[in-house]
């Protein structure tokens, strides 16, 4: 069985300088899962004792509270400052220019359309700073219901695939005479997405390591399918099943963002050892 890497996968700058931020505050709290990785968040607490917590009302004046990568909504940092808890920003900058975006562009009186998973994390917190209308749609077609004004802006959340975005923007330029847009797709993003979309292509079987939640991770596995019908996300080498292997010659592996690599490792010994057994 040949296993081959993807040419771009796994942790990306936010959450490398995430990680680095919470070993630095040992005996803190994260307020959300500061990645979508449990096993990376279960090290962090086994090693350097940084809690999670997802109630801010557990937070009092002298805590530490890491913020997640994903950010929060901004009414919730405020509670935190008035609180006098000592918060420690960890998250990401590519997250931090939307959320700016969002503030500058309501402020200017324009629409803000975000493209994303309303439910996740980064975008509760990127809505947060509009100050007028705000609209989150999901896919291409959920533009055609708005109700917008004529002066529109668009950001997208930082893991979505680059086509719909497109997609989206085209619309709008379609039918509103000012269309603001800003490109807050994440560099790692493109990266680890285009490697995917080239090794799936050439494998047989594609394993995508990233936790379940984790909205980049699923954008991978979703890539992947469309060139490689045998392609399975999985969190860590509990899930692997000897049976996908089967008859195959070439597996490829990504991981999503919040993958570290000590987890694509024992992914890979595991897959060796089904494969060679």
């Amino acid at each position: 069985m040949k296993i081959q890497l993807a040419e771009s996968y796994g942790f990306c700058f936010g959450v490398k300088r995430a990680i680095k931020i919470a070993e630095e505050n040992k005996n803190s709290s994260t307020y959300g899962p500061l990645i979508h990785n449990s096993n990376e968040i279960d090290r962090l607490k086994n090693d350097f004792n940084v809690a999670l917590s997802e109630d801010i009302n557990t937070f009092k004046a002298g805590n530490t509270a890491v913020i997640r990568t994903h950010g929060i909504p901004k009414q919730e940092l405020s509670i935190l400052n008035e609180r006098n808890v000592n918060v420690v920003d960890a998250t990401c900058p590519y997250v931090t220019k939307p959320q700016q975006i969002c503030e500058e562009m309501s402020e200017q009186g324009y629409d803000i359309v975000i493209f994303g998973d309303e439910s996740h994390p980064e975008i509760k917190g990127v809505k947060s700073y509009a100050v007028g209308k705000v609209f989150v749609v999901n896919a291409p077609e959920e533009v055609e219901k708005l109700r917008l004004r004529e002066k529109v802006a668009v950001v997208a959340q930082t893991t979505r695939k680059i086509e719909e975005y497109q997609e989206i923007v085209g619309r709008l330029m379609a039918t509103h005479n000012e269309v603001r847009v800003f490109n807050t797709i994440c560099n790692a993003t493109f990266d680890n997405q285009d490697a995917i979309r080239k090794l799936s292509q050439e494998a047989d079987v594609m394993i995508i390591i990233g936790g379940k939640n984790s909205s980049n991770t699923k954008q991978l596995h979703s890539i992947s399918q469309q060139y490689c019908p045998d392609s399975f996300h999985i969190e860590s080498q509990n899930d692997l099943l000897q049976e996908w292997f089967e008859g195959k010659k070439y597996c490829g592996i990504s991981a999503g963002a919040s993958t570290p690599d000590w987890i694509i490792d024992d992914v890979i010994a595991k897959i060796n050892s089904l494969t060679n057994s």
